[in-house]
């Protein structure tokens, strides 16, 4: 029987970022209207590390806005690490905090943090398309450093924002080359104050994405995240078909999952197996 593995988003800071990823609804560029605060409690995260932990997630990412991982964050991210830690919630502890130093990798990998994601979201080449405020290699840069101090990588990027199969292809090609634990798959999903209008991608070209991505990461697991409900609605046996092995629960950073419970019956219903840890 196929495992599925759970894994779950805490949106610690939220809005704001200077950066202009045509894609993103939190650059303060494109007015969005989404939520701005810069710190979570401590105690809320804890209550929604408590939430999943018990909904039996094994993944719990720490998600910050803007550019990169700051002294301030580092302090932050790694406070809130070790008291998830402390509590004895014994999650696959995941960062996601922009472009880092090695420096303040270390850091957070003393302090729990298991696994650093970094998105490149796209090719080397389509980027510059979609954004102007850092470059791709920055990203990529960013990886090598956390795969340099022990931590373990989640890399992915979005798909649907206007690249082409041969952009695909570069990206997954570039992604294998750190042949990481985990990657995400975003689908776009559009919002009137963005500069990408391309519709939600069809369900048969999303299923072709996962199958590519499978075909270039045969040995790492892949996680479909943003986009899952808007793209394949009620019936997703057939992303789990092509490839997935793991998916977020419970929400997004900006937009709404489904209900948790309701969620994990349909992945049972499917003859999938809810893995009980992360190996």
């Amino acid at each position: 029987m196929k495992e599925v593995f759970l894994c779950s988003i805490c949106n610690v800071s939220n809005g704001g970022c200077m950066e202009d990823c045509a894609y993103c609804v939190q650059s303060l560029k494109y007015n969005t209207g989404v939520d701005i605060y810069r710190e979570k409690s401590y105690e809320d995260i804890l209550k929604e590390a408590e939430a999943f932990y018990k909904a039996g997630a094994l993944g719990f990412c720490l998600v910050t806005s803007g550019r990169s991982l700051t002294p301030r964050k580092t302090e932050y991210i790694s406070k809130a690490a070790r008291m998830i830690k402390d509590a004895g919630y014994n999650f696959h502890l995941i960062a996601c905090c922009g472009s880092a130093d090695k420096e303040s990798l270390k850091e957070l990998k003393s302090s729990g943090v298991d696994s650093y994601n970094h998105n490149l979201e796209t090719s080397k080449e389509f980027f510059p398309s979609i954004c102007s405020t850092h470059t791709w290699e920055e990203r990529y840069q960013t990886c090598e450093n956390a795969a340099s101090v022990g931590l373990m990588l989640c890399i992915g990027g979005i798909l649907g924002i206007g690249e082409s199969w041969e952009d695909r292809e570069e990206f997954y090609k570039a992604v294998n080359s750190f042949d990481p634990f985990t990657s995400n798959i975003n689908f776009y999903i559009p919002h009137e104050a963005l500069p990408i209008k391309n519709a939600v991608m069809q369900r048969t070209e999303a299923i072709e994405c996962i199958k590519l991505a499978r075909r270039h990461l045969p040995n790492t697991r892949l996680m479909m995240a943003g986009g899952r409900e808007a793209v394949f609605g009620l019936e997703q046996k057939e992303i789990f078909e092509a490839g997935i092995d793991a998916v977020v629960i419970g929400g997004y950073l900006n937009s709404n999952g489904w209900d948790i419970e309701k969620d994990i019956d349909a992945m049972k219903g499917y003859g999938l197996e809810i893995a009980s840890a992360c190996h």
